[in-house]
C-alpha cells in the first residue's frame, strides 16, 4: 500500500453517492434532535462563558516560513491546521466572570509559551500574525504548487496529510474548474490546491449564550459589530513578497484585510460574494435557524462516523452534523455541542463563534480584542440597544469596506438613541461604552476593564497593524527598496516585535 493510499480512499469515499446520501440523512436526523433540544430548553445554561482559538505560523531562524515537526504538537499542546507550517492554540472555555476572564488571559499566554518552547527545541518560533509574507526558501510558487498525483487524487505536499483536508481540497478544486485562482491588487495566482488558504491565520472568540431563545439577538447584533471591530484590528495587507512585481502602487491598492479575500477566493469557486461557501451570513429569526442553515448548506467532502467518540449530551450522536458545521464557513456562526460551562448538568450549549478577526501581534492584544467582542455583545443585548435596526445590507457593506480600507473605511452604526451614524468618534464611544457595560455586568471592576480594553481602545486613531505594515513598506520603497524587498523588510521588523510584552500601539 502506497503512502497516500488512505488519502486516496478518503477522497473516493467522499464522492461515493451512497456515502453522500447516508451522510446527508444522518445530518438531517441529528439536526432534528438538536432542534428538539433547543425548543425544550435543554441547551440553556446557567452562565455566559467565553473561549478562544488562536492560529499562528512557524518560521525558521531567518524568519522564513517553515514546516512544523510532529514532535512540536506532541510536546507543545497545540493543534494542527491546514498547512504544515500552521498551528492553533486554544483556551478552554471559562465562565464569563472576573476569575474566568483572568483564567482566559493566563491560559492563552501559557499555551502560546508552550508552543513557543516546543518550536524552539526545533530551531523554530511561532509568529502571531495574520498572513505570512516571507516565503520559504523554495519560494511561494513552488511551496503552494508542490503536489503528488495519485490515482486521480491531488495531494498537496505542504498540506497536512489528513484525509479530511485532502478530500475537501479535491472537491473544492473540482468545483473551481481544476485550479484555485486568486486575483488581488498586484498579484494573480493560479494554484493546483487550496493551500493558499493557509496564508490566512485568525483568532476566533467564542461566547456561550445562556438563554438559547435569545441567541438570534446576539447573533444579529454580532453581524453589525463586524465592521467597526475589524477596523480596530486589521492586520493582513500583503501576500508573500515574491508574489509581487516591483509596483509601489500596490501599497495603497491592497486591502487592509487581504486575509478575507484570500479565504473567500480559495474556497468559493468563483461564486458571487453573497452566495459563496464563505460569506457574511444573514440574520437569524429563531435559534433553530442555526441548525437549518447547516442542513441546507452544500455538503462538502462527507465523512461517515464509525466510532463512539463524542462528549457530554451528544456523545457519539452528532459527528456528521459537526463535520458539516465545520465546513459551514460564515464570518459568524452558531456552534452546538461541547461540554457547557457554569452549569451542573451534563449537557451541551449554543455559542457564537466570531470568525473574521486576524491574529494579533501579542497575547495582550489578543485578550483585549477577545474581551471587546464578548463584552460588547453582552452589553448591547443587556441594554436592549437598537443596533439591530441597522439594515443588514448596510452592515455587510460596512464590513467589506473595512476589509478594503481598514481604519479609513466608512463605519455604520445605530446609536442608543436610534440614530444612524458613520462618525468614528460616536461609533467607537458606543463600541467601548457597551463593551464596558458587558464586562461590568460580568462582575469585572472598572480598573480591570480599563486595563483589558486599553491595548485595542488606543487604536481608535487608526493606529492598527495593517496601517503600520503599509507605512513601513512605503518608507522602505522611498528609501530605494523594491516592493518585494520592502515587504520582507517590514515583515522582519514585525517579527522582531511580535509576541512580546509590548502591545502593538507602543511599537
Amino acid at each position: 500500500m502506497g503512502p497516500h493510499a488512505e488519502l486516496v480512499a478518503a477522497v473516493e469515499r467522499s464522492v461515493d453517492p451512497e456515502v453522500r446520501e447516508t451522510f446527508d440523512r444522518r445530518v438531517r436526523e441529528q439536526a432534528e434532535r438538536i432542534r428538539d433540544d433547543i425548543r425544550s430548553g435543554r441547551l440553556d445554561t446557567d452562565e455566559f462563558a467565553i473561549g478562544m482559538e488562536l492560529e499562528a505560523y512557524a518560521v525558521d531562524a531567518e524568519g522564513r516560513l517553515a514546516p512544523i515537526p510532529e514532535e512540536v504538537f506532541e510536546r507543545g499542546g497545540c493543534a494542527k491546521e491546514l498547512g504544515v507550517h500552521n498551528l492553533e492554540v486554544n483556551s478552554a472555555a471559562t465562565v464569563f466572570d472576573p476569575a474566568g476572564v483572568a483564567e482566559q488571559a493566563e491560559r492563552i499566554a501559557a499555551n502560546v509559551d508552550a508552543a513557543a518552547d516546543a518550536l524552539a527545541a526545533e530551531g523554530l518560533r511561532p509568529v502571531l500574525d495574520a498572513m505570512w509574507t516571507i516565503p520559504p526558501a523554495e519560494g511561494t510558487d513552488a511551496y503552494l504548487g508542490a503536489v503528488d498525483e495519485v490515482d486521480g487524487v491531488t495531494v498537496a505536499t505542504n498540506m497536512r496529510q489528513h484525509p479530511r483536508y485532502v478530500a475537501l481540497d479535491n472537491e473544492i478544486v473540482e468545483r473551481s474548474g481544476g485550479r484555485i485562482t486568486l486575483d488581488v491588487p498586484g498579484a494573480y495566482r493560479s494554484d493546483p490546491t487550496i493551500l493558499a488558504e493557509s496564508l490566512a491565520t485568525s483568532i476566533q472568540p467564542h461566547l456561550q449564550i445562556p438563554e438559547v431563545d435569545r441567541f438570534p439577538d446576539y447573533f444579529n447584533a454580532a453581524l453589525r459589530t463586524l465592521g467597526p471591530v475589524l477596523s480596530l484590528s486589521s492586520n493582513s495587507p500583503f501576500l508573500p513578497a515574491d508574489c509581487y512585481d516591483d509596483d509601489p502602487d500596490v501599497i495603497d491598492a491592497t486591502p487592509h484585510e487581504l486575509r478575507i479575500d484570500v479565504f473567500e477566493g480559495t474556497i468559493n469557486a468563483g461564486a458571487p460574494r453573497d452566495e459563496g461557501k464563505v460569506r457574511f451570513p444573514t440574520d437569524l429569526d429563531r435559534a433553530t435557524d442555526v441548525v437549518d442553515r447547516v442542513v441546507a448548506d452544500e455538503t462538502y467532502a462527507p465523512v461517515l462516523a464509525d466510532d463512539d467518540e463524542g462528549d457530554g449530551l451528544y456523545r457519539s450522536t452528532l459527528q456528521e452534523y459537526d463535520h458539516k458545521r465545520g465546513v459551514h464557513w460564515r464570518w459568524v456562526r452558531g456552534v452546538v455541542g461541547g461540554q457547557p460551562v457554569g452549569t451542573a448538568d451534563d449537557g451541551a450549549s449554543l455559542r457564537i463563534e466570531y470568525r473574521p478577526l486576524p491574529t494579533q501581534p501579542t497575547v495582550r492584544d489578543t485578550v483585549s480584542l477577545q474581551l471587546l467582542v464578548v463584552g460588547l455583545l453582552r452589553g448591547l443585548i443587556a441594554a436592549d440597544h437598537p443596533l439591530v435596526d441597522l439594515p443588514w445590507t448596510v452592515a455587510r457593506d460596512c464590513f467589506y469596506d473595512v476589509v478594503d480600507r481598514g481604519p479609513d473605511a466608512d463605519l455604520a452604526w445605530v446609536t442608543a438613541d436610534g440614530d444612524r451614524t458613520d462618525d468614528p468618534t460616536t461609533v467607537y464611544d458606543e463600541l467601548f461604552g457597551y463593551a464596558r457595560r458587558g464586562l461590568r455586568d460580568a462582575g469585572l471592576a472598572d480598573d480591570d476593564v480599563d486595563t483589558y480594553l486599553d491595548p485595542i481602545e488606543r487604536r481608535r486613531d487608526g493606529t492598527v497593524p495593517s496601517a503600520w505594515k503599509k507605512a513601513r513598506v512605503r518608507e522602505a520603497v522611498v528609501d530605494g527598496a523594491t516592493l518585494p524587498e520592502a515587504i520582507e523588510r517590514m515583515q522582519r521588523a514585525y517579527i522582531e516585535r511580535e509576541g512580546g510584552e509590548t502591545v502593538f500601539v507602543d511599537w
